[in-house]
């Protein structure tokens, strides 16, 4: 726990703290990340352009990675409870402008406001978490905000879409306020954490301006580097500013006293194998989007059936993320980290079979999707236990940003990079190889995520 903490109260997380922040989670993981399966009824309602609607919903991710870093150190400086009020407060505006939308200007400035909350809401209130519940009890209130991430992203669709239908689209942001108010209700008797901190505090605007370059080139890439052509001007020069910009971005932190990210926070194992491994694993996100692009094109399912071959996923991923935590309290986080991401590389593989016929096929996929959720749902809490455990308390809001960082990058890395090559085999192949090789791609990432644990998470780092 937090010095600062201790000194001024014996307060002790309650389940009220908890659902509280569960709610301020699913203001972004539910609500805002729904935006990406209402596209048509937003475009008729609003009567914007597609190429508008697309960068006004890439606009919340970019921003959430942006800045999550930030948020998460000044977290740690001013107060992890005002940061995630502030994210909460953002998130109701963002919310409100999207129902007043009648144009682009609203859905774009909401959008991007919506961003911003998340990059503030999710570092503070892992930090938070991690000041006011200890031991089991912190592992379980992270299995909870595990829920509300894992789950909440899961759902989305789902429920975006029921709310869209039957309600209208903006109601889904109706419901995105009410539960950011709940939140800050719930967790308004929880008091102020934040690090113990001597001299005058000093940003790092250049850190900053140069991780804000850095990281749009790389977004940028990412998102349109398809379109641009892998080997055309423009994107190899985004990819060169992406490097360079990680280069001096490194060497110039390292000199900063008050640096925007504290690279000594890689010298501990654990955290940095739980980072490398939360990348990766989220990286396999492109299995989704190539799965149920294949089932569609090559199998010829319509998308409400693709949507429910994907509910087993949904279903035990939220069932497996408390039984992972009780694996972890009883063999420890690295046992549960292998064994979940095991499972998950098996259940991607299995996607990959295309050559089965119909039926053998059909069930094959949703046994897939299934070891997939459970697989992840398992992996969840200990990783980031593992995460919040080995950063220090001063530091803790920044670790998390880190953190979360890595698995918003992860996701965008993973769609990216699947949909580029089964597109590219495509071309060439058929859609029933070029799945196969889109889905091995996913094989891979979670090859190189168990490495990661393997190598880099100690047996006893839980135990």
């Amino acid at each position: 726990m937090d010095v600062t903490s201790m000194n001024a109260t014996n307060y002790k997380g309650t389940d009220k703290m908890i659902f509280g922040i569960v709610f301020g989670v699913i203001t972004f993981w539910l609500f805002a990340q729904a935006m990406v399966n209402i596209v048509p009824a937003v475009q008729a309602d609003l009567g914007v352009d597609l190429t508008v609607l697309n960068v006004a919903i890439s606009l919340t991710s970019l921003f959430s990675g942006m800045f999550i870093v930030v948020a998460g150190g000044l977290a740690d400086r001013f107060g992890r409870k005002l940061i995630t009020n502030i994210g909460l407060i953002l998130s109701v505006a963002g919310s409100l402008l999207l129902v007043l939308a009648q144009g682009p200007l609203f859905l774009i400035i909401g959008r991007v406001l919506q961003g911003v909350s998340a990059a503030c809401i999710m570092p503070a209130t892992i930090a938070l978490m991690k000041a006011y519940f200890e031991g089991a009890e912190r592992q379980r209130a992270l299995s909870y905000w595990s829920i509300g991430s894992w789950g909440g992203s899961g759902v989305c669709s789902f429920a975006g879409g029921a709310i869209a239908t039957y309600l209208g689209w903006k109601w889904i942001y109706i419901f995105s306020i009410v539960f950011a108010l709940l939140g800050m209700w719930m967790i308004k008797d929880v008091p102020e954490s934040k690090a113990q901190t001597t001299g005058k505090f000093k940003f790092d605007f250049g850190g900053l301006a140069i991780f804000i370059v850095t990281m749009l080139a790389i977004n940028i890439l990412i998102t349109q580097g398809a379109d641009f052509g892998w080997t055309s001007i423009r994107s190899i020069a985004l990819a060169i500013v992406a490097v360079v910009g990680i280069i001096v971005f490194v060497m110039f932190e390292r000199k900063r006293e008050n640096a925007l990210i504290d690279f000594k926070l890689f010298k501990n194992k654990p955290y940095t194998g739980a980072t490398i491994s939360n990348f990766l694993l989220n990286a396999i996100a492109g299995t989704l989007i190539v799965a149920n692009t294949y089932v569609q094109v090559g199998r010829g399912f319509t998308a409400f059936q693709s949507g429910i071959l994907s509910i087993g996923y949904l279903v035990t991923v939220l069932a497996m993320i408390r039984v992972g935590e009780k694996l972890m309290q009883k063999i420890g986080a690295k046992k549960p980290m292998v064994l979940g991401t095991i499972i998950t590389i098996i259940g991607v593989g299995l996607m990959g079979l295309t050559f089965l016929p119909g039926f053998a096929y059909t069930v094959i996929v949703f046994v897939g999707f299934v070891l997939f959720g459970l697989g992840l749902g398992m992996y969840a809490t200990p990783s980031t236990d593992t995460a919040v455990s080995g950063a220090p308390d001063d530091k803790v809001g920044e670790a998390s940003g880190i953190y979360k960082m890595a698995s918003s990058l992860g996701n965008a890395f993973g769609i990216a990079i699947s949909a580029t090559v089964y597109a590219a085999v495509g071309a060439f192949a058929s859609v029933h190889t070029a799945a196969t090789v889109g889905i091995l791609v996913n094989v891979l990432f979670g090859v190189l995520s168990l490495l990661s644990i393997l190598f880099l998470v100690p047996k006893d780092s839980m135990e």
